[in-house]
């Protein structure tokens, strides 16, 4: 009898060994399961931190057009509006002024060369219509001296010289009221300027304590209307310059252009 529960004590301890083996293994297992869930959670949280700090950056860049409304809200639209006023009215003129110039330009030396072979081949009658069909004051000059030539080259140089007199005012036309524009921007603004800080010291006088609260927002209006119209000139004087060297790239070709062609209508008239 001893024997047979030795026996059956023996193979008990057999069989419970891969059991127990097993089971260690299956809790093993399911260690290494729960800390890969563990693991993701934390990249899933992290990537959700991540994108939510990302959305804040986002907004910011987007809302550079809403934080200047509310800074020309907040600089009163009473003194703002006039600097907007001043600023749209003189970049419209500046606009007209360059696309003008621009169409303005042409290739003088092209339509130099092209009046002397009509003057060779065709005569005036030629060269008259190579002007007119060419745009820019400096066909509009040449065409007013070949109307001329018939005249002699006194005529033809005075004709030159009074129209060139005329289309170099077309050039500047306008430009005055951008200089206009430039000067009166930052006038305005420091009109608010002084309005604003008379509103901050008439909050004093009524409260009789000088509190940062009472005088924060009369100075608030003063400093931003000063600085949008000092951006508003600074800009407009960007464009002026640029009108301005224009105007005399342009002023220059018509004058070397004038000479150029007076001499080929005064080899035209010796033939």
């Amino acid at each position: 009898m001893k024997k047979v529960l030795a026996l059956c004590f023996a193979a008990g301890i057999l069989f419970s060994q891969p059991v127990l083996a097993q089971d260690a293994t299956e809790a093993a297992a399911t260690e290494q399961v729960a800390a890969t869930d563990s693991n993701a959670a934390a990249a899933d949280t992290t990537a959700t931190a991540a994108a939510e700090e990302a959305v804040p950056a986002v907004e910011e860049e987007k809302s550079f057009t809403q934080v200047l409304k509310e800074k020309f809200i907040e600089g009163d639209p009473i003194f703002m509006a006039p600097v907007l006023l001043t600023l749209i009215l003189g970049l419209a003129i500046a606009i007209e002024r360059i696309l003008y110039l621009a169409f303005s330009n042409s290739n003088n030396d092209k339509l130099l060369a092209d009046i002397e072979a009509a003057l060779k081949s065709g005569g005036k009658s030629a060269a008259l219509e190579v002007c007119r069909n060419t745009r820019g004051p400096v066909a509009s000059i040449f065409y007013q001296g070949l109307e001329k030539m018939d005249e002699g080259m006194d005529m033809v140089d005075k004709a030159i010289v009074s129209l060139g007199s005329v289309e170099n005012g077309k050039l500047e036309r306008g430009v005055s009221w951008i200089s206009l524009f430039i000067a009166l921007a930052p006038m305005l603004g420091f009109m608010g300027t002084v309005i604003g800080m008379i509103s901050a010291f008439d909050a004093i006088e009524a409260a009789g304590d000088i509190s940062p609260s009472l005088v924060a927002g009369g100075i608030k209006i003063a400093l931003l209307t000063t600085v949008f119209g000092l951006i508003a000139a600074m800009i407009l004087q960007i464009f002026y310059n640029l009108i301005i060297a224009m105007i005399d790239n342009l002023v220059n070709k018509m004058e070397d252009a004038s000479i150029s062609f007076l001499d080929i209508v005064a080899e035209h008239t010796k033939k």
